[in-house]
């Protein structure tokens, strides 16, 4: 028999999620892409609207080796499709063997993140933000200093290019350049959104059955004060670091969580030392953005710098209140590090509860999302490149 509490659910959820989006089904979006029910308009630049032409140009870049310097990699070498557009690697590593000191993060509904790398809270803009792993150099990335007359010959020659440039920028006469190329990545990515989760038909959808009895009980834990979970990771997206169209407040939120504590004093490791990297204000170190908990099943090894392998890892490092590492150059008590957030203080799960709630974090698995063929590789048919 339904519960009164059981049938309150999804109305309780909604207005935790505090969405603010149409609950009545799917809506054509931008470039003709549908928004999720329960999911408010993302924003979109005024100098970059999205159309369906400039998101199909954009997904050929995407998956194209040709954007690097070497021709070795692409976009999804570090984030691939079947991975929520993550890379299932500790940290990344560049087209010339250089590794990123941070994990790859996913790029599920990227187009509603406040901030758009694990620490910075200046880069808010796509556009802005695909320089680094374009042009950077500390590390390299795609490696495309340089070389960008080259990229933009090689791009230039192909067939396929010229007609998909001139349908993404019909009033231009020179289409293939890096401006246009960054205008349609951008396009490209913020088209990846993803809510048709097994947590979503239920929440959103109104069908009851979507979740099993351990995912609800999951769900119930989650958003309990006794395990703090949704303050970091809430709203429609499940990170509070989120914008929409409709936004008027400020979410660029950053959180230290207790995973380093090396002298005593809260410090983490050097070459991660979060948003303090950028304000040098010694109350920001080891602070990092909260990342979307969407398809966070299939996005491990987890943290900023894969640190943690599993979700019962990290699940163990919350229940703790920190983590404790006793030997190694990163030895200490993350427990104890003054710079934590009162959110991260500790609980108690029995193991029935720890499933549950794993349980309950796989239902945000969209399957449809990490195998529609919108967002896959335009070259598997004819050779990948």
């Amino acid at each position: 028999m339904t519960t009164m509490r059981q049938a309150l659910c999804p109305l309780i959820l909604l207005s935790l999620l505090g969405c603010g989006g149409d609950t009545d089904g799917d809506r054509a979006g931008p470039a003709g892409f549908d928004i999720p029910a329960g999911f408010p308009e993302p924003k979109i630049p005024a100098d970059n609207p999205m159309t369906a032409e400039k998101v199909e140009l954009g997904r050929h870049l995407f998956y194209d080796k040709r954007l690097s310097g070497n021709e070795t990699q692409s976009c999804s070498s570090c984030h691939e499709q079947a991975l929520a557009f993550s890379d299932g690697e500790v940290t990344a590593q560049g087209s010339t063997g250089q590794f990123h000191p941070r994990n790859s993060p996913s790029l599920t509904n990227i187009a509603y993140n406040a901030t758009l790398t694990w620490a910075n809270p200046v880069l808010t803009e796509l556009e802005e933000q695909l320089l680094l792993p374009i042009f950077g150099e500390h590390p390299v990335e795609l490696g495309a200093t340089g070389k960008e007359d080259e990229i933009l010959g090689r791009i230039a020659a192909d067939s396929t290019y010229q007609r998909l440039f001139a349908r993404a920028f019909p009033a231009e006469t020179d289409q293939v350049n890096w401006d246009n190329i960054v205008r349609a990545l951008s396009s490209f990515v913020r088209a990846l959104i993803s809510g048709d989760s097994p947590f979503d038909r239920f929440a959103y959808q109104g069908d009851g059955s979507a979740l099993s009895p351990s995912a609800r009980r999951g769900l119930e834990l989650f958003y309990s004060e006794r395990l703090e979970c949704h303050h970091c990771h809430g709203g429609f997206n499940f990170t509070e670091s989120t914008i929409h169209a409709g936004s008027v407040f400020d979410a660029a939120l950053f959180h230290n969580t207790g995973l380093y504590n090396i002298d005593g004093n809260g410090s983490y490791p050097s070459d991660n030392t979060g948003l303090y990297e950028i304000t040098g204000r010694s109350s920001d170190m080891g602070k990092f953005r909260a990342p979307t908990l969407r398809n966070i099943a299939v996005t491990g090894p987890y943290m900023h710098d894969g640190s943690a392998a599993t979700l019962a890892e990290v699940i163990r490092s919350y229940e703790a209140g920190g983590r404790y590492i006793t030997e190694g150059p990163y030895a200490g008590d993350g427990r104890a590090n003054p710079l934590k957030s009162g959110f991260v203080a500790g609980f108690t799960l029995s193991d029935g509860e720890r499933e549950d709630l794993i349980h309950f974090l796989e239902s945000l698995t969209d399957a449809t999302f990490l195998a529609d063929p919108r967002f896959s590789n335009p070259f598997q048919a004819g050779g990948e490149q």
